[in-house]
């Protein structure tokens, strides 16, 4: 398996695991957290480079593995992509780096498998679902 399948199948798992066990503030806050990356007077893919840099600065690497995924389908260029990579570590200075290489290794891995990763249709849809 590849870093992106083994991610996005955890991810799946324990996504249908914490559904299941049908906690009404849970499922609020992973429908808000889908909710916020919805079109608005912000497109889906500016909010997705905010939610990027933000959890880069914050260090959270599923955080920034789950929005390089989305930059991916979303159809970002490595330009675009490492203009993001600036930002963030500009804002989060040196403690960023560590994160900026996993970031680097999981987008590299996206494009070797030449597609946007596919989700299964259950799971919810936002950053910390």
């Amino acid at each position: 398996m590849s870093i992106v399948s083994d991610f996005n199948d955890y991810r799946s798992r324990m996504n249908e695991k914490i559904m299941e066990a049908d906690n009404k503030v849970l499922k609020r806050f992973f429908n808000l957290d889908t909710n916020t990356y919805m079109e608005g007077a912000l497109d889906t893919k500016t909010k997705e480079a905010i939610g990027l840099a933000c959890s880069m600065v914050l260090r959270c690497d599923d955080c920034v593995r789950y929005h390089l995924e989305k930059c991916h389908q979303l159809g970002y260029s490595n330009e675009q992509m490492y203009e993001i990579f600036s930002v963030a570590t500009l804002i989060g200075g040196s403690i960023v780096i560590p994160h900026l290489r996993r970031a680097v290794e999981f987008w590299e891995a996206l494009q070797a498998e030449g597609r946007p990763a596919e989700g299964s249709p259950n799971e919810p849809k936002g950053e910390n679902a």
